[in-house]
C-alpha cells in the first residue's frame, strides 16, 4: 500500500472534506487492488448453472431442466433451477447463445456448450476470480483525483459497484485518488463498519475476507490429499499438447499414497512410479505430478471438478486429466459382486460394439442365477447362456457372460463404474461398452408405472409430435398406428395392416425416474425411436417422453389415443 500525504496539496476545486487522516491511494498500488477485488462482479450467485464464479449468464436466459424450458430472468428463478436438480444437475441444458459478464464487468457472447466450458476451464487454471463476496461497499461514495504534484483535477461520484471497478481499472498506474470519509462497508452478516481511512478500510476488507467462506470455496489442501489417496484412481480422460491421450492412458489404475509416491499400473501390465505434492496457490490447490517417464502429465494441475465419484484436473495450455475413484471395482472380492448381480435381473441400457451403437437389444433383460446360468429375455424369447465374475491380472473386475446366438454380448465385460442401481462395463478403450440397470419387483409393481402401462394397453396410439434434438420429424410416422400388448409387444400398424414388432416395457427406475423403454430395431424410420425414454406427463390419452443425446440434444416423443 502506497500512501502519500496531502497536508500541502493546492485545492483548485472544490475544498477537500475536514478530515484527520487525509491519504490518497496509488492507482498501482495493493490497496487500489483490494478495491477492485471488493468491487468486482461476483458470478457465484448463478454458480448452479454455469459451475463458474468468474463471470455470470446476463438475464434473460433459457434452460431446459428435466424437459423443462425455465426462462431466468431474476434469482428467485435460480433457486427454483436448485429445487428441481436437487442433487443431480445432468438434466440441465443451456440454450444458446449467451452473453455472460467477466469479472471487470466486460462481456462477451458463447454460441455453445464448448464455448462455455473453454471459459470456465480458463477461470480455474488462471484462478481468474477475484472478486471478495464478503464484503462490500455502500454507495453513494465520492472519489478526489490528484496529478502527481498532488493538484487535484477531478471528483466523481459512484453510485455502484460497476462504476467503482471501472473507475479504478481507467486510472493510469502513478494516478492518485483519495475518498470522502467517512465510508459505510456491509458484511456478509449484514454488519456495517464506518471507516474514516485507507488504513480502517483495508483493515476491514483483509479481516472480512480472511475471516468468511466464499460461496464457491474449493478443495482444502488436506481435503484433496484425502480425496487422492482414499482409493485407487482409474484415469478416464487424458488430454495433454491439445490432443487426446486415450490409447496411452485410458483406464490405466493410478494410486497417490500418503508418503508421496504415485504409481500408474498400465493396461500392458508394466508399472511406471513417480511422486506428487500439493501445495495453496491463492484460493486455489495446486497437484504437482513428477513421472520421470510420463513428462505429458508432469505438470502442476488445478482442480476444475470434483464429484464423489471423479475428480476433474486442468494444467494451462489445455491439459486435462479426469480421474475416476476405483474403490467398488479394483481388488475387490469377485463373490460381493456375484451376489449383486443375483439380486434382481438386469435391463440392458446400452450396448455398443467395435463404437457403434447396438439398439435391438435394449430393454432386454438378463438373469444371473446361482449356478452359474444366464437368461436373456425379451418378453416373448428366452435364450441360454452362463456367467462368471473374477478379477483380472490388475485386479479389476471381470464379468465373462455367454449367451447363445449373441455373439455381440458374449465378451469378458470389465466391470469401469459401478453404482448401487446401475453397472458400466467396458472393452478396448471404450469401443464396446454395456450399461445394466438394476430392475426388481418394485421396479415393475409401481403403482404409476402400472398406471401407464394399464393405459397404453387400451386403444391405438399415435405419434402426435417427435423431435430429434429439436428437428420437427412427425411427419415420419404420420400413417402408423401403434397398440401395445400385455406380452411387451408393440404392435406398427399402416393402413390397418401390421408391419413391424417391437418391444416395450414401463417401469420405474431406481432414481425414482419413470421410463418407457420402446425397441423397434434398427431398420427403417421406427428405429428413430428406440430408447430408453423418460416419462415427462402422462394423462389418459397423451404420454410425453424426453430423452438427451450423448450430444446433449433433447428428443421428444408424444403419443396419443387414436
Amino acid at each position: 500500500m502506497v500512501l502519500i500525504s496531502l497536508g500541502a496539496c493546492q485545492k483548485e476545486f472544490e475544498d477537500l472534506p475536514e478530515q484527520n487522516n487525509e491519504e490518497a491511494i496509488k492507482a498501482s498500488s495493493s490497496t487500489a487492488q483490494l478495491i477492485k477485488s471488493t468491487s468486482s462482479n461476483d458470478g457465484s450467485f448463478d454458480n448452479i448453472v454455469d459451475g463458474a464464479s468468474c463471470f455470470s449468464i446476463n438475464f434473460p436466459y433459457v434452460v431446459n431442466v428435466n424437459g423443462l424450458d425455465i426462462i431466468v430472468n431474476t434469482v428467485s428463478k435460480l433457486e427454483l433451477i436448485q429445487d428441481l436438480l436437487g442433487d443431480d444437475d445432468d438434466d440441465l441444458e443451456i440454450q444458446f447463445p449467451i452473453t455472460v459478464t467477466l469479472t471487470d464487468y466486460s462481456e462477451i457472447t458463447l454460441t455453445d456448450e464448448d464455448e462455455l466450458e473453454d471459459l470456465v476451464e480458463m477461470c480455474q487454471v488462471l484462478d481468474d476470480d477475484d472478486d471478495i463476496e464478503c464484503v462490500s461497499f455502500m454507495f453513494p461514495l465520492k472519489v478526489y483525483s490528484f496529478d502527481i504534484t498532488f493538484q487535484q483535477t477531478g471528483s466523481v461520484t459512484l453510485e455502484n459497484d460497476m462504476q467503482l471497478r471501472l473507475y479504478f481499472d481507467n486510472l493510469d498506474d502513478d494516478d492518485l485518488i483519495s475518498f470522502q470519509f467517512p465510508i459505510s462497508l456491509k458484511l456478509y452478516n449484514d454488519i456495517e463498519f464506518a471507516v474514516n481511512s485507507n488504513t480502517e478500510l483495508v483493515d476491514v476488507i483483509e479481516s472480512a475476507k480472511e475471516n468468511c467462506d466464499n460461496d464457491d470455496d474449493d478443495f482444502t489442501k488436506e481435503e484433496l490429499e484425502n480425496y487422492l489417496v482414499a482409493c485407487p484412481m482409474l484415469m478416464k480422460e487424458v488430454i495433454a499438447n491439445g490432443e487426446s491421450q486415450a490409447t496411452q492412458y485410458l483406464d490405466n489404475q493410478m494410486r497417490f499414497e500418503a508418503n508421496g509416491a504415485v504409481s500408474i499400473n498400465r493396461s500392458a501390465g508394466n508399472t511406471i512410479t513417480g511422486n506428487w505434492s500439493t501445495a495453496k496457490i491463492g484460493s486455489k490447490v495446486k497437484l504437482k505430478l513428477n513421472f520421470t517417464e510420463l513428462e505429458d502429465i508432469s505438470l502442476e494441475w488445478f482442480v476444475y471438478d470434483e464429484g464423489d465419484d471423479r475428480i476433474k484436473l486442468i494444467a494451462k495450455d489445455g491439459n486435462k486429466i479426469i480421474l475416476k475413484k476405483g474403490c467398488d471395482i479394483i481388488n475387490n472380492d469377485p463373490e460381493v459382486f456375484r451376489q449383486i448381480l443375483k439380486e434382481c435381473n438386469w435391463v440392458i441400457n446400452k450396448v455398443k460394439v467395435d463404437d457403434g451403437e447396438l439398439k435391438r437389444l435394449l430393454g432386454y433383460e438378463l438373469t444371473f442365477m446361482a449356478d452359474g446360468g444366464a437368461t436373456l429375455i425379451n418378453g416373448t424369447s428366452t435364450k441360454d447362456g452362463t456367467w462368471e465374475v473374477r478379477n483380472n491380472s490388475q485386479g479389476r473386475l471381470v464379468m465373462a457372460i455367454e449367451i447363445a446366438d449373441e455373439p455381440n454380448l458374449s465378451f469378458e465385460w470389465l466391470l469401469s463404474d459401478r453404482e448401487d442401481e446401475r453397472l458400466e462395463f467396458s472393452m478396448d478403450d471404450d469401443d464396446y461398452e454395456l450399461i445394466l440397470e438394476k430392475i426388481c419387483p418394485s421396479n415393475i409393481d409401481d403403482l404409476n408405472a402400472a398406471e401407464i402401462r394399464d393405459m397404453l394397453k387400451t386403444g391405438k396410439w399415435v405419434v402426435t409430435k417427435y423431435l430429434d434434438d429439436g428437428e420437427d420429424e412427425t411427419s415420419d410416422y404420420a400413417n402408423f398406428d401403434f397398440t401395445f400388448s400385455a406380452l411387451a409387444l408393440v404392435t406398427v400398424s399402416a393402413n390397418s395392416l401390421p408391419v413391424h414388432l417391437g418391444i416395450w416395457k414401463v417401469i420405474k427406475g431406481n432414481d425414482d425416474q419413470l421410463k418407457c423403454y420402446l425397441n423397434f430395431g434398427s431398420i427403417g424410420s421406427l428405429q428413430e425411436l428406440t430408447n430408453n425414454w423418460k416419462v415427462v406427463s402422462s394423462s389418459a390419452a397423451k404420454l410425453e417422453l424426453r430423452d438427451k443425446d450423448d450430444d446433449g440434444g433433447t428428443n421428444v416423443l408424444i403419443f396419443e389415443r387414436k
